[in-house]
């Protein structure tokens, strides 16, 4: 299969309007193969770790778990069961602060000696032989099951359960899948790992998702800094009608508003979903992990971590536990520089600084990112001086300084007229902004109070 070139819709639909080039930073862990984590002495499993209702614990204190059982499920038409990542023993339920500063309960399981460990798990997860037919795969109503069952949820961020994605809806056909293998964050390259070492799993996961949904068309969009995924993937589909299209490298090009128009032609609507356009969107770990859980019935139980930044002593890639804490992953990849000086959930665009290391990773954890004090050398914050370049830079085609200034001001009727929960949070403006004024911060905090309200 021939890998297209950039501009699979038309010359002009090359990219997308707005946006930024950061420095990509990725070369610090790109090329460090996927690494298995040792088990842990024990492990924190929070019962929210998706959008939607919290988990309620299934199994008590003392209780034997073997990795893969379930721990926590709910009822709630939106929620994701969570299962143990080790086996061993259920300690006393304790709580976790997760990085976005929601506290949650979460289960401790202290480790058995019988582990799953190294090149078994590795194997386990990503290897052996996966299908690349259509033919070859369940029904959709098995796919969902398998999905569900395993507590899926997105892995590029935003953690909405899976199966809730994939769910058939008469009123709402589906022509296209889209996979998301642009991983535009600065510094991660978790999926571009995953991409080059493990393509074969992402291809099956990308029919199975197809499938459960009736897309008769399957798209996987990736950046044109990562050509050899791209080579990678193109010779893992060969088999199969899967399209790998190349596009320009660009922030934030891995967001569904931003690649769907690219890769298929039709713009999102702003207070809509791709569902709307007849689109699907699953990140590459998604679809790996959709294989998995559907034709191995392995539940989310690990995830690759991208551990990076000038503030880590070897940037690596991790396949660790749901559950193990930053600081040892940190650790793992051979502790902090003495000039570290702030640890971020995430990249440094749409990250949230760690107040503790002991913070549990989470499904949606796809990156520690480490920055020095000379990263973070920082202006004082000055007047706006309506230069426009947040404007010139934000995607989504909304003006940031006036929702930033109606957000600090307390006008939250100007805050909702500006369209605050349009915003994504992607960083575009804050970056640009000579001022230094943080915008993000402020319209979060905006977005915070309006839904308390």
């Amino acid at each position: 299969m021939r890998v297209a070139q950039p501009g699979p819709v038309s010359p002009r639909r090359r990219s997308f309007a707005g946006g930024i080039h950061p420095p990509s930073s990725k070369r610090l862990a790109r090329d460090q193969p996927i690494e298995v984590v040792p088990t842990p002495k024990q492990v924190r499993i929070p019962l929210l770790q998706h959008v939607g209702a919290l988990c309620e614990a299934t199994v008590k204190s003392r209780d034997e778990v073997v990795a893969g059982d379930l721990v926590g499920s709910s009822d709630a038409p939106v929620s994701a069961c969570v299962h143990a990542s080790i086996s061993g023993r259920v300690a006393k339920e304790s709580a976790a602060t997760l990085p976005n500063g929601r506290r949650v309960p979460t289960v401790p399981i202290k480790a058995g000696d019988e582990q799953l460990e190294g090149q078994a798990l590795l194997d386990d997860t990503f290897g052996g032989e996966w299908p690349t037919l259509r033919l070859d795969l369940p029904r959709p109503d098995l796919i969902l099951q398998g999905v569900r069952e395993a507590g899926l949820v997105g892995m590029g961020g935003a953690a909405f359960p899976t199966h809730i994605k994939l769910a058939l809806n008469p009123d709402r056909p589906i022509d296209t899948l889209v996979v998301n293998g642009c991983e535009c964050e600065p510094y991660l390259t978790a999926d571009y790992r995953l991409m080059l070492e493990a393509p074969r799993p992402v291809i099956t996961g990308a029919l199975l998702a197809a499938s459960a949904v009736g897309a008769r068309r399957i798209i996987i969009g990736i950046e044109d800094d990562k050509r050899q995924a791209a080579e990678a993937l193109s010779k893992a589909a060969e088999s199969t009608d899967i399209e790998i299209r190349v596009v320009r490298t660009k922030y934030p090009q891995g967001s569904e508003r931003q690649l769907v128009p690219v890769l298929v032609g039709s713009n999102v609507p702003a207070n809509g979903l791709p569902l709307d356009v007849g689109v699907v969107v699953v990140n590459v770990a998604t679809a790996a992990a959709i294989a998995r859980a559907v034709l191995r019935g392995k539940p989310m139980t690990h995830r690759i971590v991208t551990v990076t930044g000038r503030g880590v002593v070897q940037p690596k890639n991790l396949l660790a536990p749901i559950g193990i804490s930053y600081g040892e992953l940190i650790e793992i990849a051979g502790g902090l520089t003495p000039d570290a000086a702030r640890v971020l959930a995430g990249g440094p665009m749409m990250g949230f600084t760690l107040g503790d290391l002991d913070t549990p990773v989470t499904k949606g954890t796809s990156g520690i990112t480490v920055l020095t004090r000379e990263d973070l050398q920082q202006f004082e914050e000055t007047s706006c001086v309506r230069c426009g370049l947040c404007v010139d830079a934000c995607p989504l085609n909304l003006v940031p300084t006036r929702i930033a200034l109606a957000a600090r001001k307390g006008a939250w009727t100007l805050a909702e007229r500006y369209h605050i929960n349009a915003c994504m949070e992607c960083g575009c403006c804050a970056y640009q902004c000579p001022a230094q004024i943080p915008l993000v911060q402020l319209i979060r905090m905006g977005k915070a109070h309006l839904a308390a309200a």
